[in-house]
Order: C-alpha cells, then structure tokens, then sequence
C-alpha cells in the first residue's frame, strides 16, 4: 500500500470513527513518515484533544516538533505527555518521556 494510499484509508476510518485515537494515530504517524509534518502535528493535537490518555502521542508529537526544529512545543509536549503517563499509572512511558525531555533539555 503506498502511503498515500494509507493516508486515506485513515481518513475514511476517522469519518466513521472520529473519536478512535488508535486510527488518529496511525494517521498522524502515516502523516508524519509521509513528510506532512504540519499536517501530522495538527492530527496529533487533535488526538490529544479527543483522547488526552493516549500516552504514546506525546512522544511521537514531541519527536516530530523536535525535527521541526520547535523545541519549545516539543518540551510542552514531553511536560504533557508525563503528566498523562503518571495519571495512567504507565511507568515505562513516564520514563522516556522524562528521557526524551532531558535530552532536549541538554541540547538547549
């Protein structure tokens, strides 16, 4: 499947099912790996958005913001993400966004 052709088939999965944050995802990331990096970013805030317990987006979106050289928001993120992972009790997670945070953080 190309990867534009991916794209869509996450799209029609969001108009049927606009809240589903695991199809939100795979959209933001086939986005992302497609270099739509706006167009990724806005799909990861929505995620956020609808579904602010979905850990793994705070890492992928602070990655990608990092990438875009917009590492304010990538912090903002990482600061987010940690928040979510402890509510949810997702140590593991915690962990590397605290990693991903301080490597940020030691580059600026």
């Amino acid at each position: 499947m190309t990867p534009e052709k991916r794209i869509e088939a996450f799209r029609r999965m969001l108009e049927a099912r606009p809240d589903e944050p695991f199809a939100r995802y795979s959209l933001a990331m086939a986005l992302r790996g497609a270099g739509q990096g706006e167009e990724a970013v806005r799909e990861f805030e929505e995620l956020r958005r609808r579904s602010p317990g979905y850990v793994p987006a705070y890492l992928m979106l602070g990655q990608l913001l990092e990438t875009m050289g917009r590492g304010t928001e990538a912090a903002a993120a990482y600061q987010a993400g940690i928040a979510a992972a402890r509510q949810a009790g997702n140590d593991h997670a915690r962990g590397e966004l605290e990693q991903a945070l301080d490597l940020l953080r030691a580059q600026g």
